[in-house]
């Protein structure tokens, strides 16, 4: 089941208050990004969040699922309602993950 791009633009609005949130859809799921780091997944109108011991420690409720069949557990959020704890999990959590890696430039063949 692919995710409604109405659930993902309400996580969207709801993980703001982090920084600048973006997403990348992929086979129907999405890459979501903070800053330029992904930091998580949408997948079948879920969210998880890469594991951190930072992000551990403000959780919640420690709920691991994997994203999709194969993939490394990740911690599945299940309040998505409350934007303040998402922009801090996600503040949290952010500088504990590898930053970006930069883009190759494409050669011009000379």
């Amino acid at each position: 089941m692919a995710t409604s791009t109405d659930i993902a633009q309400y996580i969207v609005d709801q993980c703001s208050g982090a920084g600048r949130i973006d997403l990348k859809k992929m086979m129907g799921e999405y890459c979501i990004y903070c800053d330029g780091i992904l930091f998580g997944l949408i997948c079948d109108d879920n969210l998880f969040i890469k594991p951190t011991d930072a992000g551990r420690a403000i959780l919640r409720e420690e709920i691991m699922r994997s994203p999709y069949p194969g993939a490394k557990e990740c911690f599945l959020i299940d309040d998505l309602d409350d934007s303040d704890y998402l922009a801090e999990l996600i503040k949290v959590t952010l500088p504990n993950l590898p930053a970006p890696k930069p883009k190759k430039k494409k050669s011009t063949g000379k």
